[in-house]
């Protein structure tokens, strides 16, 4: 039986695979409130404002919605970063990120509260990065099949695009990962291709986190 949102990827896969966000997610959530007081001490210590930051992504899509969510992280940047500039990407050597938020994005801790949008049925652990609405326009007019990276697939907190690239910083860095997220959503086939890639991607996510390889 096949998946009608994205027809050449069986439920069982889907049904597999949201079984295993629910357990890791879980199992991260219980790591990360170990870790929550230190990152929270730090972050207040550094800069004014919360703790956990949120900010509206664009979802899954299928063919009658288009879904939006507030997707949370550790707050990496000053408060109101963005008030003047508007939504822009971060740049290398970005003033706005604190010194616990460079730590935190170079180990990606700061995506660690995204596990709780997994559990809401959000996200997943793996899959293309969710994108933020300002900027969804502009990247569907300049980048072909833009759209279709979350066509019957729920956005992750990491995925094949993310631990090869890396974060946006301009247009070409996102055409780029389209192809990536492409080729991750043909791998989700059949069961073994999937359990295979997502092994992969998440042997790769925990060098970049001990490398501090991220942003």
């Amino acid at each position: 039986m096949k998946n009608s949102s994205r027809e050449y990827i069986p439920t069982n896969v889907l049904k597999l695979k949201r079984a295993m966000d629910i357990i890791l997610a879980i199992i991260g959530l219980l790591f990360a409130l170990l870790l929550l007081p230190f990152i929270a001490i730090c972050i207040k210590l550094e800069s004014s404002g919360p703790v956990i930051f949120k900010q509206m992504r664009i979802g899954r899509a299928d063919k009658t919605f288009t879904s939006i969510f507030w997707m949370y992280k550790f707050r990496s940047m000053q408060q109101h970063a963005e008030r003047e500039s508007g939504a822009v990407w971060a740049s290398k050597q970005d003033p706005r990120i604190t010194r616990v938020g460079l730590f935190l994005r170079r180990t990606r801790l700061d995506e660690l509260p995204q596990l709780y949008n997994v559990l809401l049925g959000d996200m997943s652990i793996i899959g293309p990065r969710p994108e933020r609405p300002g900027f969804y326009a502009k990247l569907e007019t300049a980048i072909p099949y833009f759209c279709e990276r979350t066509w019957g697939l729920k956005p992750g907190i990491t995925g094949l695009a993310q631990v090869n690239q890396g974060y946006d910083t301009s247009i070409e860095d996102v055409r780029a990962k389209v192809a990536f997220d492409h080729i991750y959503a043909l791998n989700l086939a059949d069961t073994k291709s999937w359990l295979s890639m997502d092994v992969s991607i998440m042997f790769k996510t925990l060098w970049v986190m001990v490398s501090g390889r991220g942003q």
